[in-house]
C-alpha cells in the first residue's frame, strides 16, 4: 500500500462524534475494497498487488465488507487505522486540519493550525489490532 487513505473514517451525518459507537476497518481491508470496488481489478490482481493468496484477499474483503455494513446499518462511525500493511514511507497526519503528509521532510506548517511545529504531527500508525 503506498499511502494511508485520505481520510481517517466516516461518520453519520448529522450525529456529533462524541455520541456515536465505532467499528474499526483495518488498512489492509480499505485496500482490498480500494482495489476491487474502486479501481476494478479482480481478486487475482489485487491478490498479486497487496502481496498475498486469493483466498487470504477473499477473507480481507469479506471482513471489510461486514464492518461497513455493521456501521451503516447500527449507525456507527468507521476508522480506518491499524493492520499488517507498509506504507511507501513514513505519513503523518496534522493534528488540527488532519491533512496527510508524506514523510517530515514534505512538511510545511499548516496556514491554519496553532499547533507549535514539534507537535503538529501524528504518526499514521499501522500495527494496531
Amino acid at each position: 500500500m503506498a499511502h494511508p487513505p485520505l481520510m481517517q473514517g466516516f461518520k453519520p451525518f448529522g450525529i456529533p462524534r462524541k455520541l456515536l459507537q465505532s467499528v474499526t476497518l483495518l488498512f489492509e481491508e480499505y485496500e482490498a475494497m480500494r482495489l476491487l470496488d474502486y479501481k476494478g481489478m479482480t481478486q487475482e490482481q489485487a491478490a498479486v498487488v497487496m502481496n498475498v493468496s486469493r483466498p487470504t484477499l477473499t477473507r480481507i474483503y469479506e471482513k471489510a465488507r461486514q464492518t461497513i455494513a455493521q456501521a451503516m446499518v447500527e449507525g456507527k462511525m468507521i476508522n480506518i487505522e491499524g493492520g499488517n500493511v507498509q506504507f511507501d514511507k513514513e505519513w503523518f497526519r496534522c493534528r488540527r486540519c488532519f491533512r496527510l503528509i508524506g514523510g517530515l521532510e514534505n512538511h510545511h506548517r499548516c496556514d491554519n493550525c496553532d499547533f507549535p511545529d514539534s507537535d503538529e504531527l501524528i504518526p499514521v500508525q499501522t500495527d494496531q489490532k
